[in-house]
Formats: structure tokens, C-alpha cells, sequence
């Protein structure tokens, strides 16, 4: 293989970055696209939570197994490209139905739920790649990267979305993001992916059900690394629910104004793009422990608890901007955290289980917060009465306040869970507890 020509290390990461970024783009403004097309067909909270909960529920069922197949695969590239392939495939089935106007939203609730199914394999497949081609001084920089893509795409593809939906509908915008699939998928085939070696390592193995209950064993076994991830359990299922009904809130209290809901969206890629050029260019703290406790607090104040509560498109975009500039604090210094203490060649089963215990609460949440919304809160603050004549100098009154109440509890909930996590020990010391695994020299391309 000509070492010139085929990108590796960290250039290879970039390559694949700059696909993931136009694919996350597409993705965006389909999701977009999506929620006013089901918003206008049903005006209901609960019809936009359950494509999250279909997209979400394959996921975490079937993560432990995903990761123990990436740890058995040698060819991860592979894997990366099923994933990707499948949400393009499930993208233009989409331009089908739209095309002959038989899209339903029943349609919509199965493509998530193939899509997620093979999702699955994404995150642990990717991890493990990635802590494959870079060195370890690169990990929070390459997850502040991802973490930048996502922001990026946030920014744009609301506004990109809102100006091209009244004139290319949800067609149009299905066939942009199919475009952008094809993009990601070559980039994966131009660049070096060092190809993983499971038979070097013994430890774990066994048979397939062996393999997809080690993960849950090895953080088991690791009270520090369980604890940490019980923060995102928590905090994800209270998270989920305000960002569920984040959209249908916004809408119901704008009189399905599209033009701020995208700028609202937009100003939480904004916010999450300067969070992420920040990270890139700082690293990241010392300590990452505080950069996740520190960043999920601050999150949740603006995020949940403040944007909940605010009345205005303003204050919407001022609170969600703040909440999002902690995102990738978050998530760099959380993932930083697990590529340094994992071994590569665990990193696909216990990445997955990982996984799975910081989400599977999520899509809980989705199915719970479109009833809580539509046939409790709502009514309760709609409309005069006790409570809501209470509430009424800090929420106001009328449609969508009943949600953006929902979404300022759980944020006043998170506050609580966030306290709690830094008070134990094992949470608060996990980077001192857990040794770094023994790091290796990134792979290059032979001659």
C-alpha cells in the first residue's frame, strides 16, 4: 500500500471527520424536516417522541451483542460502512413513499428502528477505530472533533432546512440527505483503518453470549466506571424528555412558527460549536471528571431548568446557546475518560454496554413524555384553574407552557442528580481508581 497516498493517523481521522460532518448535515435537516411534517400532521407531542423512541429502542437492545461482534471482526471499516449504508438505504425507501405520497408515520417508526438497529454497531466500531489510528494524547481532541462536526451541522442544518422545506418539501430534503450518505461511505473506503486483531487477546472470550455479557461484567466489576455512567443514566432520561418535547413546546407556543424553531435549533449549534472550538483548542480540563459534572450542572440550568421556563424565541435562543456550549465538555471529557482506562481490544464490548447504560432510560423517556404532555401538563396549564393560576407569573398560561414546565422540572431534577454524583467518592476519583490501560503506537499503512 503506498504510504503517501492513503491517509493515516490523524489525517485519516480528518478525512473521515469531514464525511461524518456532511452526513450529520443531511441527517439534521431531515430530522428537521421530519418533525414539521409530523407536527402538521398530527399536532401532537407524542407522535415526534415515538420516532425518537423507535430510533433509540434498537439501540440499547441491541448494543451488547453490536459490541461483541465489533471486538470479533477484524474489519471495522466494514462495520462502519454497514452502519452508515443502512440509514442511506432507509433514507431513500423515504424518497419512495414521499415521492408517491404514500409516506406515512408508521413508515417513519419502522425506518428508525431499522436504522437503530444498525447503529448499534456504529459507536463502538468507530471507537474502537479511531483509539486505533490516533495517539493517546489525541483522544479528547478527536472527540471534541466529533463533537464540533455535530454543533457544526446543528447550526446549519436547521437554517438550510427551514429556507429549502417550503420549496423542496420532505422529498427534497431526503434526496440532499442521501447525498451526503454516499459522501461519508467513500470517505471511509479512501483512508488506512488499521484493522483490529482479536485473536491477540484471550481475555473475555468465549461464545458470542459469553462475549456480549463481558461488557457488563467489566464495569460491574469497576464501581468508578459504573458510577460515572449512572450519571448519564439519570441525567439522560430527565435530558430526553426535554429534548423531546423541546420542538413540540416551541411550536405549540410560536402557532407552528418554523422560522423560530430554526433559529432556536441553530442557536444550539452555535452554542456547541464554540463549545467545541473551545475544547479543540484547549483540551480539555486536567481533571475530566470535573469537565463532566461541571458541564452536565450548567447544562441543566440553562438547558432545562431556564429554557423551560422562558417565554420568549430571545430567551430561548440566550438559554439554549449557554446550555449547549457545556455539550461537548460533556462528552469529550466523558469519552476521554473511557478510551483512556479501555483497552482497544475490549473497547467494542464494553463501549457498547457502556453505552447501553447511559441510554436505555432514554427511550423511557421519549414514551413517557408525550402522554405526560399531551393528557396531564398541558391541560393542567392550558387552561385557568389552581395550579396553573399558581404558576401562571412564572410560566404563563396557554399551549406549550404545560411542556415547557415538564422540561424546567427535569432540569431542577438533573441540578439534583449531578450534586449527588460529585458527592461519591468513587465518581468524584474514578481517573485516580482506574489505571490508564497500557497505550500502543498508532497503526500505519505498510509499504
Amino acid at each position: 500500500m503506498n504510504t503517501t497516498a492513503t491517509p493515516s493517523g490523524m489525517r485519516a481521522f480528518s478525512v473521515i471527520w469531514v464525511g461524518q460532518f456532511l452526513s450529520l448535515l443531511g441527517t439534521g435537516m431531515t430530522r428537521f424536516a421530519i418533525t414539521l411534517w409530523a407536527w402538521e400532521m398530527t399536532g401532537q407531542a407524542t407522535a415526534l417522541a415515538l420516532v425518537g423512541f423507535f430510533s433509540f429502542a434498537p439501540v440499547i437492545i441491541m448494543s451488547p451483542l453490536a459490541g461483541a461482534l465489533v471486538d470479533r471482526w477484524k474489519r471495522r471499516r466494514i462495520v462502519m460502512m454497514l452502519s452508515d449504508g443502512a440509514a442511506g438505504v432507509v433514507t431513500l425507501m423515504y424518497i419512495i413513499l414521499s415521492s408517491t405520497g404514500s409516506l406515512e408515520l408508521w413508515h417513519l417508526y419502522v425506518g428508525a428502528a431499522f436504522v437503530g438497529t444498525f447503529e448499534s454497531f456504529q459507536f463502538p466500531a468507530y471507537s474502537a477505530a479511531i483509539t486505533s489510528m490516533v495517539d493517546k494524547s489525541q483522544y479528547a481532541r478527536t472527540s471534541a472533533m466529533m463533537s464540533l462536526a455535530d454543533s457544526a451541522s446543528g447550526i446549519i442544518a436547521p437554517i438550510a432546512a427551514a429556507a429549502l422545506y417550503p420549496l423542496l418539501k420532505l422529498n427534497g430534503i431526503l434526496m440532499i440527505d442521501f447525498v451526503t450518505f454516499l459522501i461519508a461511505l467513500v470517505t471511509l473506503l479512501i483512508v488506512f483503518i488499521p484493522q483490529g486483531n482479536p485473536s491477540a487477546h484471550s481475555e473475555g472470550r468465549g461464545s458470542l453470549l459469553t462475549e456480549s455479557l463481558y461488557g457488563f461484567r467489566y464495569i460491574l466489576a469497576r464501581r468508578s466506571l459504573l458510577g460515572l455512567q449512572l450519571v448519564f443514566f439519570f441525567g439522560n432520561f430527565l435530558g430526553s424528555i426535554a429534548f423531546t418535547l423541546s420542538p413540540a413546546m416551541i411550536l405549540a407556543r410560536t402557532g407552528n412558527d418554523e422560522v423560530i424553531l430554526a433559529a432556536v435549533n441553530t442557536a444550539f449549534g452555535v452554542g456547541g460549536l464554540l463549545g467545541g472550538v473551545a475544547l479543540s483548542a484547549w483540551g480539555g480540563p486536567k481533571r475530566r471528571i470535573y469537565g463532566v459534572l461541571a458541564g452536565w450542572m450548567l447544562g441543566a440550568i440553562f438547558g432545562q431548568l431556564l429554557f423551560g421556563l422562558s417565554q420568549s424565541p430571545l430567551l430561548w435562543i440566550g438559554t439554549g446557546l449557554m446550555a449547549t456550549l457545556t455539550f461537548p465538555l460533556v462528552n469529550a471529557s466523558n469519552q476521554a475518560i473511557w478510551m483512556s482506562k479501555i483497552p482497544p481490544h475490549l473497547q467494542g464490548r464494553v463501549f457498547s454496554v457502556r453505552r447501553l447504560i447511559a441510554q436505555v432510560t432514554s427511550p423511557l423517556a421519549m414514551l413517557v413524555a408525550g402522554p405526560l404532555a399531551d393528557f396531564v401538563f398541558e391541560p393542567m396549564m392550558s387552561q385557568p384553574g389552581p395550579i396553573s393560576n399558581a404558576l401562571a407569573p412564572l410560566t404563563g398560561m396557554g399551549p406549550g407552557v404545560g411542556m415547557g414546565l415538564i422540561i424546567a422540572l427535569s432540569g431542577l431534577l438533573t441540578v439534583v442528580v449531578v450534586i449527588v454524583s460529585y458527592s461519591v467518592r468513587a465518581v468524584r476519583n474514578v481517573e485516580d481508581i482506574i489505571p490508564d490501560h497500557v497505550g500502543v503506537a498508532p497503526a500505519t499503512p505498510s509499504a
